[in-house]
């Protein structure tokens, strides 16, 4: 016996358009604005520009498959893809989180051999580009401040980023401006890109793990067996998947052993009970299978599943 119910968050799938139209706009600003900066970085002979332009190239990057996946994720479900097309986000993120390595030691090769034998940049352009960074990814994060969706959040966590990133290179050139300390260059975009490559690789763990089906949160699974076990007749449950399309939508599918035999009335009722226990969790889908007394179970395998000897006893 199965018990389905399919049932999204509200808040992602409110994209009237807006949250497309947001990131539109942060994505034209943030694209062209990369571009003057390789262009800068090249010109002004400054390592940390470019270290930056990396970065911004990456949140180019991000924005546009937001962008792009925004529009495609919500797109139905098919009989060939039944879960719907909720997964791109994630593949988007491994493409831009492998971009971004690849960029960060581009950016480290070039900025350690000049801790040896700095050159001096062009501050007044540093200065220049600087203050345009400043202005510009800050009026892109102000573009995304009211956004929803998990996307826009994060983006617009990107731009802050950024905008700060600017702040830095703006103070390093006004000292260069004044004091010949040309290391000042390097150091900065070391430390940047290190910074970068420390968040990405935490990122594309993560992103690697959920494509892998790992379970998203280990407390929200505990929490859902917790949820489970109380009902009333359940006595185990096994074979419990917890995984998630795209690390906001979750999907469930579990066996649960009830201790008494049911008919009709008494099943509804406990349908009623497990979508109840489930609801707080926002799953996108959920599939539960009920096993009564004495019933073996058809997905056993020794690995999975052993019988429970006391009562309430959760075997995942």
């Amino acid at each position: 016996m199965h018990h389905h119910h399919d049932h999204s968050h509200p808040h992602l799938h409110e994209n009237d358009g807006e949250d497309s139209k947001r990131i539109g706009w942060a994505f034209w600003l943030n694209f062209i604005f990369t571009i003057i900066e390789f262009i800068g970085g090249w010109l002004t002979n400054s390592v940390a520009i470019m270290a930056d332009a990396v970065h911004d190239l990456g949140d180019s990057l991000s924005i546009g498959l937001a962008w792009y996946l925004s529009k495609m994720g919500n797109k139905a479900a098919t009989e060939k893809y039944s879960y719907g097309f909720k997964r791109l986000s994630l593949m988007g993120a491994m493409i831009n989180g492998v971009i971004l390595v690849i960029g960060s030691i581009w950016v480290l090769s070039e900025a350690i051999p000049r801790l040896a034998n700095p050159e001096m940049p062009v501050t007044e352009g540093m200065i220049g580009l600087a203050i345009l960074g400043i202005l510009v990814n800050g009026f892109a994060a102000y573009k995304l401040h009211g956004g929803h969706s998990m996307n826009e959040k994060v983006l617009n966590w990107h731009l802050i980023e950024d905008t700060m990133g600017w702040a830095a290179v703006l103070i390093v050139a006004i000292v260069l401006h004044f004091v010949e300390w040309p290391i000042l260059d390097p150091i900065l975009s070391i430390g940047f890109t290190l910074f970068i490559l420390v968040n990405v690789v935490k990122y594309v763990i993560q992103t690697m793990a959920l494509f892998l089906q790992g379970v998203p949160n280990t407390e929200t699974r505990e929490a859902i067996s917790k949820s489970l076990l109380s009902i009333e007749h359940v006595e185990e449950i096994h074979h419990v998947h917890f995984w998630s399309l795209d690390g906001e939508q979750h999907v469930l599918t579990a066996h649960v052993v009830i201790d008494c035999s049911i008919d009709n009335t008494k099943l509804r009722s406990l349908k009623a009970q497990v979508h109840r226990a489930l609801e707080p969790f926002e799953l996108v889908h959920t599939t539960i299978e009920f096993e009564l007394p004495g019933e073996p179970c058809r997905d056993d395998s020794d690995h999975l599943h052993m019988h429970a000897h006391d009562n309430k006893h959760i075997d995942l």
